[in-house]
């Protein structure tokens, strides 16, 4: 059965309808995704403050306003099944940093290039170094995590560019690393100071590291494993806590190796516990660390596209992670993530660089194929905001698809972001 859309006044919406479009732009409202379900009183009454009518999904052939699983309900599929739903308090962060970005994307591309590679050198020497009741010698993991969290308080879609375009050698490695980097772009614009996103991000780092101790078919195949073999892969937080146990690390730094796993309404491990006893750093761990596990491609599992596996956190909101929490991921990573390869309304296809947080359905994009999905000799950046600011709204361009990992001659890394300027006329950029 069909999905079609209807035109409902915002006090005629009720709990449990799936808001596909809005009577404004989107990022001209504070709804961090494009297409949300109502889910209590405060989201019907952002609504009525923002909005005079919406479009609400209906299901074909019945007239009724879907409010259950649909077409677009599939990404609500943690929902229900008793998942019940944990309001609390918003996260308080004691003397909130504003970080000022300092370097441009290119510049600090340019910088940091090298760091990536010396972060997972790091951890070879770390974790090979781990034994259990030993003292394993952490300098070189804490030395990365410095330069990595300087790096993203200085501009932080360059790690998450540098991240997500680089080849790993290995799983637990790459999950590691792109877990702490999602989680200090998330810390940062959560206003962490320098030194506990020092802590987060060395937590994220290690937090993998009783994972070596498992064979790796278990932790390749987490999604596909029988009950037996999944109580032996959650026991990798426990292994890892017993790792480092003497190796003197901060308390912040132990939480987040231990509760990463936590979650919000209690469903996680090793302890289960929930809300506000699970420490704010291990918190945004936890979200960072699941977030890269949807995307990421690991054995037969197929990955998410970033911008579906946004969609899929809004709707954990308040279950397996806090609301505001969530909010904040959302703002700081955008709904294209840096990374996320994209078709244009024209056709062409690229790859996001960048986002703004006041124009976050219109990022920097990396176009590499012209409308007819050819490659180009030259990659042009094209920023969506700047560009559809100065045209009318018919000629606006707007990212139509986020495109799977590996789509065909997409591939960003033959690429040189450091000297991709735009240099698209508006004649070539809407076809003239």
């Amino acid at each position: 059965m069909g999905v079609r859309q209807k035109k409902l006044a915002v006090h005629d919406l009720e709990i449990g309808m799936f808001v596909s479009d809005l009577d404004r732009p989107w990022h001209q409202t504070p709804f961090p995704i494009q297409g949300f379900h109502i889910r209590s009183q405060d989201d019907l009454q952002a609504l009525v403050s923002h909005c005079r009518w919406v479009m609400v999904d209906v299901e074909e052939g019945r007239g009724s306003l879907t409010t259950g699983q649909s077409g677009h309900s599939a990404r609500s599929s943690l929902r229900g099944h008793g998942r019940q739903e944990l309001k609390l308090p918003p996260l308080s962060i004691r003397h909130p940093v504003r970080h000022q970005s300092e370097n441009t994307l290119q510049k600090e591309v340019k910088v940091s290039k090298q760091l990536l590679n010396d972060a997972e050198q790091a951890l070879q020497s770390t974790f090979s170094s781990v034994r259990p009741g030993q003292a394993p010698d952490l300098r070189p993991a804490a030395t990365v995590t410095r330069k990595m969290v300087a790096s993203v308080i200085r501009q932080p879609n360059a790690l998450l560019w540098l991240s997500r375009t680089r080849q790993y050698h290995d799983f637990v490695y790459r999950h590691a690393l792109n877990t702490a980097v999602w989680a200090m772009v998330c810390g940062r614009q959560l206003g962490l100071d320098e030194d506990l996103l020092n802590y987060l991000g060395l937590g994220c780092l290690l937090s993998q590291v009783g994972k070596t101790t498992l064979p790796l078919d278990l932790v390749i195949h987490e999604r596909q494993l029988s009950q037996d073999d999944y109580a032996t892969y959650r026991s990798y937080v426990t292994r890892g806590v017993d790792m480092l146990s003497a190796a003197g690390l901060p308390k912040a730094v132990m939480a987040v190796v231990q509760s990463h796993r936590e979650r919000h309404n209690g469903s996680g491990f090793p302890k289960g516990i929930r809300g506000d006893r699970i420490p704010v750093l291990a918190k945004v761990a936890g979200l960072a660390e699941f977030f890269e596990s949807l995307i990421t491609p690991r054995g037969d599992h197929v990955p998410m596209t970033p911008s579906r596996a946004v969609a899929l956190l809004y709707e954990t909101r308040n279950i397996e992670f806090q609301e505001d929490l969530v909010e904040n991921f959302i703002q700081g990573i955008g709904i294209y993530p840096t990374g996320s390869l994209v078709e244009l309304s024209n056709g062409q296809r690229g790859i996001v660089v960048s986002h703004t947080p006041e124009r976050r359905l219109w990022p920097r994009v990396m176009v590499m194929q012209d409308a007819e999905h050819r490659p180009l000799k030259t990659a042009h950046v094209v920023d969506l905001a700047r560009f559809n600011e100065s045209v009318s709204p018919a000629e606006a361009l707007t990212v139509r698809d986020c495109l799977p990992n590996g789509t065909d001659g997409l591939d960003p890394s033959s690429y040189d972001i450091t000297g991709a300027e735009s240099r698209w006329s508006l004649g070539r950029l809407i076809g003239r």
